[in-house]
């Protein structure tokens, strides 16, 4: 399915204007990159590499889409005639899939003529901001969760489309299995569910629900024991399984309380191999506050696939650096936005991470225009993701939670804290010719 029209108007009419002047085809290098972490957030997670790829590869336009275009009167014929051929031949580089990110970090360089790099700025950055605000918020929960496990519950509450893709990049970040069917068949991502409390409700009794629950699936099954009485509901599934229930879900009332009493009746009953989940709109501040309880699995919907509070990363795109005539061997200008409190920072960017000797992370380095000095324990951010016009990037879906994992571990503890703070390391710009680097703010930028 052609991704063309999944763009902005304002895209294609700067193209037109573009080549009717003669510049739509000068090579130029856009980057997508972040002003500032929301609020009190400490870090962001990359997501969307994956989804992007796909999306490039399937830009095309297709000739309904074009007759569209030209009825509409949004494209010339000239321009349509252009568009019919249109396959991206440029390059991206950018920040491989479940890294880390901070102000100013140049996730993704775009690097081709103008007119074909202008039309993906819409797709790019609708992947890049809902994506990685999900993964950013996913994070923070299961870091708060502390090795408990995490089911991604929150496809009830979105788009169906972004659903999806909030699934994948929940699992980037390290939930584990989702409730969403399309997430598996797509990107392999582990799913479960068991019973709402309309099952129970359908039948005469609960004890007639859990038995055909269990005579259906196990005795390893979970029970969601609130509709009704949650301790006659905890007993009658022990009595059922004779103490071999895999696991119990509660919805509802203080969490706290309720799972400290389900536990002691568990044991009581001589079901201590019994789990206990809970669910009921939860965040990472909840997750965090239910630490010492005895709880053994969360189920977060809402909050995760609203990227909690901050839906979006405000990422933008802008034009860099641009050349003078069409020759591709033409030289690169950097190029900025001088806009009070908008500006850009002009140059194509260069990105490493500065490692210290004991393996933790201190700073975001970025160089401008030309790659920032480098030490022996530095790791580069930047890889290949598209080679002229070809995905070179593509990766299995582990390799980026694999990742994930390894960027957390060379955090600085206080970059862990879920209390609101500043960004877990500072992002330091290198200017050529300029010994003192600049220290980087994310509003500065």
């Amino acid at each position: 399915m052609s991704t063309a029209l999944l763009t902005d108007h304002y895209e294609l009419t700067m193209v037109e204007a573009a080549m009717r002047a003669g510049t739509a085809f000068r090579p130029c290098v856009f980057e997508l990159f972040p002003r500032r972490l929301p609020e009190g957030r400490r870090y962001g997670v990359v997501a969307g590499v994956g989804r992007m790829l796909d999306a490039v590869e399937d830009f095309h336009f297709e000739p309904a889409e074009i007759d569209f275009l030209v009825s509409h009167r949004v494209v010339s014929e000239q321009m349509a005639q252009w568009l019919s051929t249109y396959r991206f031949t440029g390059s991206i580089r950018g920040y491989a899939e479940g890294d880390l990110y901070f102000p100013g970090s140049p996730l993704v360089t775009v690097e081709s003529s103008f007119a074909e790099a202008c039309l993906l700025e819409t797709l790019l950055l609708s992947i890049y901001n809902h994506d990685s605000a999900v993964a950013s918020a996913a994070s923070r929960m299961v870091l708060m969760a502390e090795g408990r496990s995490i089911i991604e519950m929150g496809s009830r509450r979105t788009h169906e489309e972004a659903a999806v893709a909030a699934a994948r990049a929940c699992w980037i970040a390290g939930f584990g299995p989702t409730s969403n069917l399309a997430a598996g068949i797509r990107y392999g991502v582990p799913t479960s569910g068991t019973a709402a409390h309309s099952f129970t409700l359908l039948n005469d009794s609960e004890r007639d629900a859990f038995r055909a629950q269990l005579d259906t699936f196990g005795d390893q099954t979970t029970l969601l024991v609130d509709t009704y009485d949650i301790d006659q509901a905890v007993r009658t599934g022990v009595e059922l399984t004779e103490g071999r229930l895999g696991a119990v879900r509660i919805d509802s009332g203080d969490l706290a309380i309720v799972a400290r009493r389900v536990r002691d009746l568990l044991d009581d009953l001589g079901a201590t191999g019994t789990r206990i989940i809970v669910t009921s709109d939860l965040d990472e501040w909840q997750i965090a506050a239910l630490r010492g309880v005895p709880i053994d699995g969360y189920g977060v919907g809402t909050s995760v696939v609203t990227g909690s509070g901050a839906p979006t990363c405000s990422f933008v795109y802008k034009l860099v650096a641009r050349a003078t005539s069409d020759d591709p061997a033409a030289p690169l200008e950097p190029v900025a936005k001088k806009s009070s409190h908008k500006a850009t920072v002009g140059g194509r960017k260069f990105a490493l991470r500065r490692i210290g000797d004991d393996g933790m992370a201190e700073a975001e380095v970025v160089g401008i225009s030309q790659p920032p000095a480098r030490r022996e324990t530095d790791r580069d951010l930047i890889v290949p993701l598209v080679t002229d016009g070809e995905v070179v990037g593509a990766e299995p879906l582990q390799a980026a939670r694999d990742r994930h994992q390894r960027a957390l571990a060379e955090l600085p503890m206080s970059g862990r804290r879920i209390s609101r703070g500043e960004q877990a390391i500072p992002t330091i710009m290198v200017r050529p010719g300029h010994d003192e680097p600049d220290r980087i703010i994310g509003e500065e930028l």
